[in-house]
């Protein structure tokens, strides 16, 4: 439904010196997109290293890789468009990650539904996601823009043991 996010990509040359590697649509190998997803995910970057290695150029295009909701470790930036109901938008699934996410509304009206609760959030709110079971519902006539940033977290022994058993995460 809407344009891609531009990501620019910057690096080293043979002395250095800070450059921009690439400027434009990252590339986008995954059916995460249209109507009968009811968004388009839209894959920026990610590292599958709890710390990442800097260097002059990346070895591989991030985006080369199948796609899952989150990597097995590491890092994840993604944008998701959520399209209104108009447009084919439904609420997603109720679902687990074992990620710290932080989430920005960048434009639009989305509703983060919770096991007891649900939090209409707009344009500049931020959610920190800690491995809580929710889902996400775009109730507006408008499409609305998310940026999550996805880390790989585990789980205390503490919270594991408030759990439903088995622990279902959606990949």
């Amino acid at each position: 439904m809407a344009e891609s996010a531009r990501r620019i990509v910057t690096g080293h040359d043979k002395s250095g010196k800070s450059i921009v590697l690439s400027d434009g649509s990252p590339p986008q190998r995954h059916p995460m997109q249209g109507r009968s997803v009811g968004a388009d995910f839209f894959e920026m970057w990610n590292v599958a290293r709890a710390v990442p290695m800097l260097t002059s150029v990346e070895d591989r295009e991030p985006n080369e890789r199948e796609f899952t909701i989150m990597p097995v470790a590491g890092h994840l930036l993604r944008i998701i468009d959520i399209y209104p109901p108009k447009d084919g938008g439904k609420r997603t699934v109720m679902h687990r990650t074992k990620t710290l996410d932080y989430v920005v509304v960048i434009e639009g009206e989305v509703v983060l539904v919770l096991d007891d609760s649900e939090v209409t959030l707009r344009k500049s709110d931020v959610v920190v996601q800690r491995g809580t079971n929710h889902a996400w519902e775009n109730r507006s006539d408008k499409l609305a823009r998310l940026a999550f940033f996805h880390i790989d977290a585990e789980f205390s022994e503490e919270l594991l043991d408030k759990l439903p058993k088995p622990l279902e995460l959606m990949r």
